[in-house]
């Protein structure tokens, strides 16, 4: 069925930029629909990928478009240690193979390829918890995109001694790779359990962050991703991201 939507900005604006800003698609899709002439603006096929829409003009997505969009797909996994999130290096197992019939919790068809379905985001192969994979480029761009801004949850275990200045010193302070770390929420759980929130996702940066104040990560459990969380997904298992919780990432995204 095809999409229809009319502008009501006040200034013209590139149509694969309304409709990224819209969560149709990405800018990356959107130009790829118009280049084949799947776009109309008031009955006229766009074949400009700098096209812009007037205030007041409406775009219709073609039904080969939506199909095509619609093909995207997000699923959410419980991943387990020991599986790496993207490529894997020899003898690593990816964490898109346990994308399987019999680990799927709930309805809806089978990635047609578990190896082309990639991670977004990373979650180390010595740590658990939710891991999105997705060929819908919106969700990427809410999830990691340069803007990003999603926070990320973590329930951390070490080894050490933990004090209220260490403490302190996670919450802000810290700098890797010669740049200064985004101000993050820590709590302390129990007596050696964290629970960390972050606005960004540098490499390794929990484990690096406690090894400069001499904590050692014994567990790392990613709880939630935005307004996504794991509930009753068990681990090793997974299931579709619904259209409520796609329109929820994205607008949590840009807020």
């Amino acid at each position: 069925m095809a999409w229809t939507g009319q502008y009501s900005g006040e200034e013209p604006v590139r149509v694969n930029k309304w409709l990224a800003q819209s969560g149709v698609c990405s800018r990356r899709e959107a130009e790829g629909l118009i280049a084949g002439g799947l776009v109309q603006i008031d009955g006229e096929v766009v074949t400009d990928a700098g096209r812009k829409i007037l205030p007041g003009q409406t775009l219709v997505l073609s039904d080969d478009a939506t199909r095509r969009l619609d093909s995207a797909m997000t699923v959410l996994l419980n991943k387990p240690m020991g599986y790496v999130s993207g490529q894997p290096e020899p003898g690593k197992i990816p964490a898109a193979r346990l994308l399987t019939a019999t680990a799927q919790l709930g309805d809806g068809p089978l990635p047609s390829s578990r190896d082309s379905l990639p991670p977004v985001g990373r979650l180390d192969e010595d740590s658990r918890g939710l891991l999105i994979l997705s060929t819908d480029g919106v969700v990427a761009k809410a999830v990691i995109g340069p803007d990003a801004d999603l926070p990320k949850t973590y329930q951390v275990w070490v080894r050490g001694t933990l004090t209220d200045s260490k403490i302190a010193r996670l919450r802000f302070g810290l700098s890797l790779d010669g740049r200064a770390l985004k101000r993050a929420e820590v709590e302390q759980l129990g007596p050696l359990c964290l629970r960390f929130v972050l606005r960004e996702g540098r490499n390794r940066q929990i484990r690096r962050m406690c090894e400069m104040l001499d904590l050692r990560v014994m567990d790392l459990w990613r709880t939630h991703i935005g307004p996504l969380s794991l509930e009753d997904l068990p681990e090793g298992r997974w299931r579709h991201l619904t259209p409520a919780e796609r329109t929820a990432l994205i607008s949590g995204a840009g807020r």
